[in-house]
């Protein structure tokens, strides 16, 4: 993958991210300093930020779905004067 080669013989997806991450480790004193970049390049890698987004919108949605199917407890007729 840093190579920069992808799987179709031209550049990787990820390696603008490697070479900038690859970039600030080499001028940096502490290698924190480099942790969102670090960050950009794993989730390039893995997407793990977007499953684990895309699960809270899932359940969100089923629990929406669930509240809508529900019926109202109490079963009565709001409408008594």
């Amino acid at each position: 993958m840093a190579s920069g080669w992808g799987i179709t013989g031209n550049k990787g997806r990820c390696y603008d991210f490697w070479m900038d991450f690859s970039d600030c480790m080499s001028r940096c004193r502490e290698p924190k300093d480099c942790g969102l970049l670090r960050e950009d390049y794993f989730e390039c890698l893995h997407h793990s930020k977007e499953f684990q987004r895309r699960n809270r919108v899932y359940k969100e949605e089923q629990r929406q779905l669930r509240a809508a199917t529900e019926k109202p407890k109490g079963g009565g007729d709001d409408a008594h004067h």
